[in-house]
């Protein structure tokens, strides 16, 4: 199957009007946020015709129909399921957290994250008036379950936030990682948060766990946006688990008001029926991870870079390139490329870029070309 990255040039791309194509110069390659350059899955783009051509654009129902839809694609794919009476729809996982800090920290506690990170999660704690705890992974990218110990033993830790798979890594935590996260959560009495929207980019070989498939506390938020591109279609869902229902009872009764129903009905389109071009999807990315390290070697060998188990993003180190705690700055200024900055994902990302893998071969091996060349 061709590649879903090749199927639009540059010319149409830079037609869009997203973010991604217009925070920059026309000049400016952008690689930067999660955002893949692919058409949507046609499934997705029936939905969207025929709610446009019959006026059914209202707002969404109330209830459980949008959780069903990912309980029945995590039954097929990962042999879990879930309450749905313990679910609750959001307008995004970026508020589906944020309404899960709300429940299960107060203002002055603290909330600990692995780093890096997607900076979100960095954020949000910060702006509900909570303090962030920034806990290193290793050089490896796995989770420093030492260093976990610590930090959720301070009187002050109520919560941690985990990414799972990890962004900007691609490092997907394995099931006895996640039983001895939850073991010293359940030990220092600390709630988990569980980011899960990047699951679905996993690729064949490689087993992505549920969180509440190996603990029964704690909170998910997840969505069909990142994995289908549909970060303009909102719609999110949290899950808590068994011994956490209480955490989702305190819930406001405000919160599923934020989906769209575009937002909802379309992604049940693509969990329903996506299941092809999502597969079309991970296959091109593990391509574009090994063409983008044979493309670093040849021109950019002072980068550090290992390929990434899921997502299609790329977390690369560039310390040895002497371009400071941020180099796409440099990127940015010298070679006309925008990737995100590491500095945003905490600490930890001094010295690092993050690049988006979604893009054609054409497109990365440009990109690497300006980078090299801004040298």
């Amino acid at each position: 199957m061709t590649s879903p990255f090749e199927e639009l040039s540059v010319e149409e791309l830079r037609a869009h009007g997203s973010i991604k194509w217009r925070q920059y110069d026309a000049d400016v390659l952008p690689l930067w946020i999660a955002e893949m350059d692919a058409m949507p899955p046609q499934p997705v783009v029936a939905e969207l015709v025929a709610m446009a051509t019959s006026g059914d654009l209202g707002y969404p129902p109330l209830g459980t129909a949008y959780a069903a839809g990912l309980l029945d694609i995590a039954s097929r794919r990962w042999g879990w399921e879930f309450d749905l009476e313990l679910t609750s729809a959001c307008a995004d996982v970026i508020t589906g957290v944020a309404r899960a800090i709300g429940v299960a920290t107060r203002a002055g506690e603290t909330v600990v994250v692995p780093t890096p990170v997607y900076p979100p999660l960095l954020m949000l704690p910060a702006e509900a008036g909570r303090e962030v705890a920034q806990v290193p992974c290793t050089p490896e990218g796995r989770l420093d379950l030492t260093a976990l110990d610590v930090a959720l033993a301070s009187p002050s830790a109520t919560a941690l936030l985990l990414c799972s798979p990890h962004n900007p890594t691609g490092v997907v935590h394995t099931a006895d990682e996640l039983r001895a996260v939850a073991a010293l959560a359940s030990e220092h009495g600390v709630t988990v948060i569980v980011d899960e929207i990047h699951a679905l980019l996993v690729p064949s070989g490689t087993a992505f766990v549920p969180w509440l498939s190996v603990a029964d506390a704690g909170l998910v938020v997840t969505s069909a946006s990142k994995a289908y591109n549909l970060a303009g279609l909102k719609a999110g869902v949290v899950i808590a688990g068994p011994a956490s229902a209480s955490l989702r009872a305190g819930f406001p009764e405000s919160m599923p008001y934020g989906a769209s129903y575009v937002g909802q009905r379309t992604h049940l389109a693509a969990w329903s029926g996506g299941d092809d071009w999502l597969e079309a999807v991970n296959a091109a990315v593990v391509d574009n991870a090994g063409y983008l390290d044979e493309l670093l070697a040849a021109e950019l060998p002072g980068v550090v870079y290992r390929r990434p188990e899921s997502t299609y993003l790329a977390w690369l180190d560039c310390r040895a390139l002497g371009l400071g705690d941020d180099p796409a700055a440099a990127f940015l200024e010298r070679g006309r490329v925008a990737l995100n900055s590491g500095p945003t994902f905490g600490d930890a990302g001094r010295g690092f870029v993050r690049l988006n893998l979604a893009a054609s071969r054409t497109t990365l091996a440009d990109a690497v070309h300006r980078m090299a060349t801004s040298l």
